[in-house]
């Protein structure tokens, strides 16, 4: 299943979509902290270390987070765990990574979701913030996921969900589709940063709706799966390895 039908005004196919996202993401990536700061309101920091916490990372665990980005979850992950010493960060952009690497001292991976490079069983808790909609394949994804975390590991995948509520999806239409691109052009002065985030709420509001993303997590095998929700807008997608 994919996360999104194919957005063809970038790419018409599966193969084609992992490397229009890499060189988006490559181009993008010196500017992408400063964006998703001022964006979320100086929120989001607070949010991700919360969010880790409340749904079990604790001192001990091997961590894996994929897509890692610039590190954004893995840096409020390290503050639970104590050290970095634990933690695995995985990207397939090497600009993100080369940003991600300044930030903190874990071990950092270049690879894809749907292809994890690790042994089975390796990781006590998985992590994946806001790029769900990046994977070609949602099972495929999924079943990569359930092999390498240790039974009774732990799944928590963050993602940005359009409200259901006609009057929600219009406000975040505005505010993802047209004011966030546009804020992003006029202070980054980048036209590569502004197609970022406007390729972000494109794929949004794309998006399969949660229940499909519930089902998948099921399908691979995963038990206990739960969407929790923040602010009508933030989704917590966990499971667990049985």
């Amino acid at each position: 299943m994919q996360p999104h039908p194919m957005l063809k005004a970038h790419y018409t196919t599966a193969d084609a979509k992992p490397v229009f996202i890499d060189g988006l993401f490559d181009q993008g990536a010196p500017h992408y902290d400063a964006i998703v700061d001022w964006g979320f309101l100086r929120s989001g920091a607070t949010y991700r270390r919360w969010v880790q916490r409340h749904h079990g990372l604790r001192p001990g665990h091997h961590l894996l987070d994929v897509a890692c980005g610039t590190g954004l979850v893995a840096v409020e992950a390290e503050k639970i765990l104590g050290s970095a010493a634990h933690i695995t960060c995985l990207d397939p952009s090497a600009g993100m990574l080369a940003v991600a690497r300044t930030k903190l001292a874990a071990r950092f991976v270049q690879g894809r979701a749907e292809a994890l490079p690790f042994a089975d069983a390796s990781f006590d808790f998985l992590t994946m913030g806001y790029a769900l909609r990046h994977v070609t394949d949602l099972e495929t994804t999924f079943r990569e996921y359930h092999r390498v975390l240790k039974p009774g590991g732990k799944l928590l995948i963050l993602e940005v969900t359009k409200p259901a509520s006609h009057a929600g999806a219009m406000v975040f239409d505005l505010y993802f589709g047209r004011i966030y691109p546009f804020l992003t052009r006029l202070f980054t002065r980048s036209g590569a940063a502004r197609d970022m985030m406007r390729y972000y709420w494109e794929s949004m509001d794309a998006c399969v709706p949660p229940a499909a993303v519930l089902g998948a997590l099921r399908s691979v095998g995963l038990v206990d799966v739960q969407r929790a929700t923040a602010l009508g807008l933030f989704s917590e997608y966990t499971a667990v390895k049985p």
